[in-house]
């Protein structure tokens, strides 16, 4: 009997001290949740967007003007840019279709005309005049290279839209180079040349063509 009590006295005294601790946890979450300031979620502005759309039916480019939540850096708005239209290629009913979405997209880094495409691109960077032309190199990637279609037409339009929409939004782009999965590439798949460097110049009758 008497070991039978000191258990439940033990038992009801645990029980006190449990409770106790669970109520400082309580108010020490009451009192975070009461300092810390509530701060809204960034949200890039919506601005307008040109895109160069590959359109297979026609073998042009079609202007669509697009509102989209664009960040500040030049270099995330433009794979911002481009990653949208890389998801209107995939979507259903698309004029050049196109799987991948904005994945296809790893990244864009713009360097001063001239510099080599390399995957350490932002390190080369150097100052260099507001209106001075621009080299876009545009990192794909390697799953988007593999699984497009293939074919001289169907590949060139997909790196001349990419071209036109970077120079449409940056005109200081004059220049784009490829990678694919951060590593130089022949062609993007078995055809369209990636060893050139694109010239957006070149591109304006063709961008023209349909808008």
């Amino acid at each position: 009997m008497v070991l039978i009590a000191l258990l439940i006295g033990a038992s009801v005294a645990m029980g006190a001290v449990l409770y106790h601790l669970r109520a400082k946890a309580h108010e020490r979450l009451l009192a975070g949740e009461a300092t810390t300031p509530t701060r809204a979620p960034q949200v890039a502005p919506v601005e307008q967007a040109t895109l160069l759309v590959a359109n297979d039916n026609e073998d042009t480019l079609d202007t669509r003007i697009l509102s989209l939540p664009l960040p500040q850096s030049p270099d995330m708005r433009a794979r911002a840019i481009l990653g949208k239209m890389m998801d209107l290629y995939a979507a259903p009913g698309s004029s050049h279709t196109v799987s991948g979405g904005a994945t296809a997209i790893q990244q864009v880094f713009l360097l001063p005309a001239g510099d080599p495409p390399t995957i350490a691109a932002p390190a080369l960077q150097t100052a260099h005049s507001q209106t001075s032309p621009e080299l876009a190199v545009v990192n794909l990637s390697s799953a988007f290279a593999a699984g497009h279609p293939t074919g001289i037409e169907t590949e060139s339009l997909t790196l001349l839209s990419i071209c036109a929409t970077l120079h449409a939004n940056l005109p200081r782009v004059a220049e784009v180079r490829f990678l694919v999965g951060g590593q130089p590439r022949s062609t993007l798949n078995g055809h369209a040349d990636l060893t050139r460097t694109y010239l957006t110049a070149d591109l304006t009758s063709v961008a023209g063509a349909n808008r």
